[in-house]
């Protein structure tokens, strides 16, 4: 039974994702596999790519042939290299961590002057209520 390593297409139209599976070169694309051994989701700027390199050495060491995108994959994240003995590539591009959305509108609030103690946003209900306070105020200094 010939074996390969290739790419099983999940998610919607024009947002593919890919898990790297092992499966019988008769099967289809999307069929039945003997065993998931990453993951790789192309949208994601830069790609995110997750190999489990031990299984991947395992069917490499046993035969199973890699179709050609597993194979720039396998390039991307060494295993290939590991299988051939050669030396290993630079590491993969990791994204930037997102900054902190709270520590953001803090620093906001202290440039622009506003005295906020605890640093929190006024909202929407809490306009309400301070414009009903205002408004019942002005009504007993008439009445």
């Amino acid at each position: 039974m010939a074996v390969k390593i290739k790419l099983k297409r999940l998610g919607k139209i024009r947002s593919p994702h890919y898990r790297i599976v092992v499966a019988d070169a008769r099967t289809r694309r999307d069929g039945r596999a003997i065993e998931e051994i990453g993951v790789y989701h192309p949208m994601r700027n830069p790609s995110h790519i997750e190999v489990d390199s031990e299984r991947a050495q395992y069917w490499l060491g046993v035969g199973a042939q890699p179709t050609e995108p597993v194979l720039a994959i396998f390039k991307k994240t060494g295993d290939w290299q590991k299988f051939k003995g050669q030396p290993a590539p630079e590491p993969l591009k990791t994204p930037e961590p997102k900054a902190d959305k709270r520590a953001l509108f803090e620093a906001a609030a202290k440039e622009a002057g506003g005295d906020s103690s605890k640093g929190e946003a006024i909202t929407q209900k809490a306009k309400k209520a301070d414009k009903k306070a205002d408004e019942a105020a002005a009504a007993s200094s008439e009445g």
